[in-house]
């Protein structure tokens, strides 16, 4: 199923927040982990599998997976998409991760091109909360 007009302005959106917060983008056909900031490396590759389906962006730092992005069209309620997200994030393939094996990774984003909420999955007991830009790589 092709994205519509609202997801692909939601993308554009997510893919110009992410470059002002330092991150370089990829597409997965052309993956590159050695590319971005020689000092934090943070690189934000569209559409990359796991063992569950494509998530809409997976991060990178210094060649290892950290987290997900997870974007969905303006109006979506960001709250019922968190299910998919943390699939995503226990389900990255062939990448080497920050976490340990079997651990989900650690940094879970759900996004539309107007709020973004973040979850640290290593906090005891994970809750999503509101930000208002992406982090940084050199932050996480």
């Amino acid at each position: 199923m092709s994205p519509d007009k609202n997801e692909i302005q939601t993308r554009a959106e997510i893919d110009r927040q992410l470059q002002a917060a330092g991150w370089t983008l990829q597409d997965r056909a052309r993956l590159d982990l050695s590319a971005g900031q020689p000092d934090t490396n943070g690189i934000a590759v569209r559409e990359m599998d796991t063992r569950t389906g494509p998530a809409d962006y997976m991060l990178f730092i210094q060649g290892k997976a950290c987290g997900i992005i997870e974007a969905k069209r303006e109006g979506t309620p960001l709250g019922l998409v968190a299910e998919q997200s943390d699939r995503y994030a226990a389900h990255a393939q062939f990448v080497q991760t920050w976490s340990p094996p079997g651990q989900p990774l650690p940094f879970v984003y759900e996004a539309t091109n107007n709020e973004i909420q973040f979850r640290d999955q290593r906090d005891p007991h994970p809750r999503s909360r509101r930000i208002f830009h992406f982090h940084r790589p050199e932050t996480l």
